[in-house]
């Protein structure tokens, strides 16, 4: 039928349906990739075993891994008694824990790194941690090239992508940059360790910076440990004179990397 002249027609508009959110896709690993993983877990199992199998019978239920400042003066103060008589296999057995926790980023390396203080002192506890923490950082570096990319996607997609940008533009300085990471709190070093090989970070870049730039932190730490009785909280670590210390170190450990590339 015609529309009469003066007519109005009302258009009804239809709303476009908002475009449904994709779900987050799941990944798995393969066969061979949790082999792997599960043959890296038994091979610190089995050097655990080793190492308690050389120790004398005795009572060993305080050996737990520290959630507390409590917990870990009770490791201390029965650890002290084996220390002297047993030192390698103290020693072997805490480089295993601390290497494994740095592997599969368990929380709670402050308490490892503590110990070493309380332990061996300063100067030996800092070459203890900051070897032991740049092997397990190492460890997870490679550990994450064979399976760490579905973890990533699956839990940190937006975090990966910013960091695989961040170092796209940097390549030329890219020791700098990582430096800088590992100095400050921009991103958690556990997060570091999992995505540098995914984002094309090199080894011997990886390794430097991860060495370098563990030194400040691990010399607070386990110069906090010599005092271990003193701590009230772990809020205690950084105090005035440690975060002055702290800044100190790290100045002198960029130093050297600035004043090559200034040469260059």
């Amino acid at each position: 039928m015609e529309k009469e002249e003066g007519e109005t027609t009302t258009t009804i508009g239809v709303v476009p349906a908002a475009p449904a959110k994709l779900p987050t896709p799941i990944y798995s690993l393969s066969f061979w990739e949790v082999t792997a993983a599960s043959g890296v877990v038994l091979g610190f199992i089995l050097g655990l075993v080793c190492v308690y199998l050389t120790m004398p019978q005795s009572d060993y239920s305080f050996l737990k891994l520290p959630r507390n400042l409590e917990d870990l003066q009770i490791l201390r103060d029965n650890l002290e008694i084996y220390t002297s008589d047993y030192t390698v296999q103290v020693l072997v057995g805490y480089c295993l824990v601390y290497v494994f926790m740095q592997t599969f980023m368990i929380p709670g390396t402050v308490f490892m790194s503590l110990l070493a203080g309380a332990l061996f002192g300063v100067v030996k506890g800092m070459a203890l941690v900051v070897s032991t923490a740049t092997a397990g950082a190492s460890s997870c570096y490679f550990l994450s090239k064979l399976i760490g990319r579905p973890l990533l996607l699956s839990l940190w997609p937006d975090k990966l992508v910013f960091f695989q940008d961040q170092v796209a533009r940097r390549k030329d300085r890219l020791l700098n940059y990582m430096l800088f990471l590992r100095l400050t709190p921009t991103l958690p070093n556990t997060f570091i360790n999992v995505a540098s090989p995914l984002v094309d970070v090199p080894y011997h870049i990886f390794f430097l910076a991860t060495f370098i730039g563990l030194i400040p932190a691990a010399f607070v730490t386990v110069r906090a440990g010599l005092a271990l009785g003193e701590l009230k909280s772990l809020g205690d670590l950084y105090d005035f004179s440690s975060m002055a210390t702290l800044c100190l170190i790290g100045v002198l450990s960029v130093t050297p990397t600035l004043i090559g590339k200034k040469q260059a």
